[in-house]
């Protein structure tokens, strides 16, 4: 049997181009779950993790509004369509999440849990990059998952710094656990070039730029944004009129955060998108 020098079986077909079917060669990742080809080419029928998008999150004159839809699915699937993808964290922290829910939800419950607990050995908050890289190592910790396809989670997290230099912080991340700081606005999941395509244009040529729009403007964008993306994402609910369901939306600034109530929400869509 023909080897290569880094242990590749040569009288493989396209062994040496393909790492994850040597992984599953050896043991080392779920077939059941990757779904490798059929010898006829096909794909066969698998389990599908269950999966939350889109969400989005932008600056404006009061604080960082974090808004996601309502929708889970599974493969082709709608498994849920009241989903919350838009979690508090602490008094002034938002962590929203794109991926399956099973893993970003007890992710932020880790989270919140470890902010308490430096609260209260502490005696102070946890500072914003403290919080930051917190979160971002949650995630490397999960790349194994990753890795075998049934663990995949890509955040934002928004809060205030009330520190030196009040402001209000908005980072994403990459399912890695890399973070990058927004300084205007950030989207992930599936409908997200939708988004970020309607917020630069909303940002750089609208009425407005972002940070100078009001509550209920911003909320009107956010919308509209949701409301688009499910026009071509199949995974993004946007605004369902005939059930009345509505995007989460929530706000963090000074005073800390907000949850905006479903009748204004409704309001506003009425008023200014529908």
């Amino acid at each position: 049997m023909d080897r290569s020098p880094l242990g590749f079986d040569q009288s493989f077909p396209g062994a040496a181009d393909d790492f994850s079917a040597l992984l599953r060669r050896k043991g080392l990742l779920s077939s059941a779950v990757i779904g490798p080809m059929t010898r006829d080419g096909t794909q066969p029928r698998t389990w599908q993790p269950t999966e939350a998008t889109t969400i989005l999150a932008f600056k404006f004159s009061g604080g960082v509004l974090v808004a996601g839809d309502r929708r889970a699915t599974a493969g082709n699937t709608v498994v849920y369509d009241r989903a919350d993808k838009v979690l508090e964290i602490d008094r002034h922290s938002i962590m929203a999440i794109a991926g399956v829910p099973a893993t970003a939800w007890e992710m932020a419950r880790v989270l919140e849990h470890s902010l308490q607990y430096f609260r209260r050995t502490q005696l102070q908050e946890m500072s914003v990059d403290g919080k930051v890289r917190a979160l971002s190592k949650l995630l490397r910790d999960n790349f194994g998952f990753v890795m075998q396809g049934v663990g995949v989670v890509v955040p934002i997290f928004a809060t205030y710094d009330g520190n030196s230099k009040p402001e209000a912080r908005l980072y994403f991340y990459d399912a890695m656990g890399a973070q990058f700081e927004a300084t205007d606005y950030a989207a992930t999941g599936s409908g997200s070039p939708a988004v970020r395509g309607i917020l630069y244009y909303e940002n750089n040529w609208g009425v407005k730029p972002l940070h100078e729009l009001g509550e209920e403007e911003a909320v009107s964008i956010a919308l509209r944004a949701l409301d688009t993306a499910a026009e071509s994402d199949t995974a993004t609910a946007g605004v369902d009129r005939a059930g009345k369901i509505y995007p989460v939306i929530k706000i963090v600034s000074r005073e800390g955060i907000t949850t905006l109530p479903e009748s204004k929400i409704a309001a506003v869509f009425k008023e200014m998108v529908a």
